[in-house]
C-alpha cells in the first residue's frame, strides 16, 4: 500500500520560515530511517503558496489564480510518498516524526489508489498505458 503522508502548512511555513538547523537535522536522520526500513518513495517540502498557482476549471476554460491561498490550514507545506503494509504502519511512523514546525501541525494520511481500486473501469488497454508512463517515469530516475 502506497500513503501520501502530507505535512499542513502553517503561518509560518506560509511567511517563509525556514526550519531551523536543529530541525534540518532531525528530519534528515528520520529520511534516512525511512530510506533504510524501505518505506520512503518520495517526498521534499514546498514553497509557500505565495509562490504558487492554482488553475480552475470550468468545462473547458481555465482560470489561472496566483498565490498567495488565504486557508493555512488547507495548504501543503510538504510530503512524503511512503510504501508500508497499512494505515496503521504509516500512522506509526508519522508519529515518530519529529514536529515539522515550530508550535503547533499537523500532518494528513491519505492511501494513493492502485489499479485494482479502480476496478472494471481500469481496462487492460488502460493499465497498459498506465505501465509504460510508470516504466517512462521510473527511468528518468
Amino acid at each position: 500500500m502506497r500513503f501520501m503522508i502530507i505535512v499542513k502548512a502553517t503561518k509560518d511555513s506560509e511567511a517563509g520560515a525556514m526550519p531551523s538547523p536543529q530541525l534540518l537535522t532531525d528530519m534528515g536522520k528520520f529520511n534516512e530511517e525511512l530510506a533504510k526500513a524501505g518505506v520512503l518513495l518520495a517526498g521534499d517540502g514546498l514553497q509557500p503558496s505565495s509562490k504558487g498557482a492554482r488553475v480552475r476549471f470550468s468545462g473547458p476554460k481555465r482560470a489561472v489564480v496566483d498565490g498567495p491561498f488565504a486557508e493555512t490550514k488547507e495548504l501543503v507545506a510538504g510530503f512524503w510518498l511512503w510504501k508500508v503494509k497499512s494505515k496503521e504502519e504509516a500512522i506509526e511512523w508519522v508519529k515518530r516524526c519529529p514536529n515539522p514546525m515550530p508550535g503547533d501541525s499537523e500532518i494528513e494520511i491519505r492511501q494513493v489508489f492502485e489499479a485494482d481500486d479502480f476496478g472494471e473501469q481500469f481496462t487492460p488497454d488502460l493499465r497498459e498505458q498506465a505501465q509504460r508512463t510508470y516504466e517512462q517515469v521510473s527511468s528518468r530516475k
